[in-house]
């Protein structure tokens, strides 16, 4: 396997185990370009990099999520930066509750378990009743990653948590999926000179390499024209997201009754498929280390895109649901009282308290995750908005 060109000497290397498995799984995408005819659609081969049974990046064994490249982790979420993100997300999640009258709560992607077992404990503190606490995730490693957390950290809750292989018909309560949207499989479109082409991948000199073909399909040159009229000029790629816009379908769609919060970074669509991301948006996590290249280390580095959250809206609007809002990170963290929860601790003590600043600057910070991330929910049965909607919602954006 020549893949020495996807294996740049700024990232460190894997071990043995690891990159057998990562050879293991090129060598079954090579398989499937082979029966396809030469090409894969890339959204095909980021579902195999990210999901493949056993070998892809979430469904294997990878670390993922820590603090630091040291402990073999790739990037860090909210969760992992301070207990304060899900001590303050779980006062909108109890008014959701108890505007809608449920009981449920489940989660996706739930990673190290750190969101769950800090959720669970803040309702806990508030007084809410509820029932159950579901979780979605297709990792078996992170599953038992996310249940050690949960008995450490919950233990007094942790019987209510149970673990989905598959999603109910209906459900009533109240969703959550943080860094979720951004993890599903994106379509790679390129613009040169006056003519659209669907970006794929197919085998150069045995190593697994970008190739366009010409779009061939009414719907998508319709879908390409109209992110063309938003006033791109010049050689551009960019991203569409079907999976996530039909994940978002099913997810609202199963939402008999509550509510369905998605915490992701991104833009809405006039600001997404703008001329400053000519290059796309496209990025991949290995070691704490970004860059653009999705074929280093296939199934040992995450490879994400940025959230469209217009079509994220209208998916999940075509249901039937309601808009509940859609606000930066910054604006509903602020809302829910995350000063006031770092407020109730000492400054006197140093050693804790200025950790915690730290970490909540970087959550509400506009240079930080602050902007960049926003808040999106939809809901069936609550009257009215939540207060961490109340000021600074964005929906007329969108």
């Amino acid at each position: 396997m020549n893949q020495k060109a996807h294996q740049p000497d700024s990232l460190p290397a894997p071990g043995p185990t690891a990159l057998a498995a990562s050879e293991k799984l090129v060598s079954l995408i090579r398989g499937e370009i082979a029966t396809a005819g030469g090409w894969l659609p890339f959204d095909r081969y980021m579902e195999r990099a990210l999901y493949a049974p056993g070998l892809g990046y979430y469904s294997g064994g990878a670390v993922k999520f820590g603090r630091r490249a040291e402990d073999g982790s790739d990037f860090v979420t909210a969760p992992e930066l301070s207990p304060l993100f899900a001590a303050t997300l779980a006062q909108p999640l109890a008014q959701a509750l108890e505007a809608s009258g449920t009981r449920h709560l489940m989660e996706f992607g739930a990673g190290t378990g750190r969101l769950a077992a800090g959720l669970l404990t803040a309702l806990d503190r508030l007084g809410v009743s509820f029932d159950s606490y579901s979780i979605v995730d297709l990792s078996g490693e992170l599953r038992e990653r996310q249940r050690e957390t949960i008995e450490a950290q919950a233990p007094t809750l942790a019987a209510r948590v149970r673990w989905l292989d598959a999603l109910p018909e209906t459900f009533e309560g109240v969703v959550i999926g943080n860094e979720v949207l951004d993890a599903m499989p994106v379509r790679l479109f390129s613009h040169t000179g006056e003519a659209w082409h669907e970006r794929g991948v197919a085998l150069k000199d045995g190593a697994l390499a970008f190739e366009d073909r010409p779009v061939s399909t009414t719907a998508d040159a319709v879908r390409l024209a109209d992110i063309e009229e938003t006033g791109i000029a010049g050689d551009y790629v960019t991203e569409t997201h079907e999976a996530g816009q039909a994940f978002t379908r099913t997810i609202c769609t199963m939402l008999a009754r509550g509510a369905a919060f998605f915490i992701d970074y991104g833009f809405p669509r006039h600001e997404y498929y703008h001329q400053q991301r000519a290059q796309g948006t496209l990025m991949c996590h290995y070691r704490h280390r970004a860059h653009g290249d999705p074929f280093v280390y296939p199934g040992l580095q995450d490879i994400t895109a940025h959230v469209e959250f217009t079509g994220i809206a209208e998916a999940g609007v075509e249901t039937g649901a309601d808009l509940l809002g859609y606000t930066s990170q910054a604006r509903f963290l602020l809302n829910a009282g995350i000063t006031e929860a770092l407020a109730e601790l000492d400054p006197r003590d140093a050693a804790r308290f200025l950790p915690a600043a730290n970490a909540v600057q970087k959550l509400i910070s506009e240079a930080e995750m602050g902007e960049l991330f926003k808040v999106i929910a939809f809901s069936r049965g609550i009257d009215g908005t939540l207060d961490a909607f109340a000021r600074g919602d964005r929906s007329h954006t969108l």
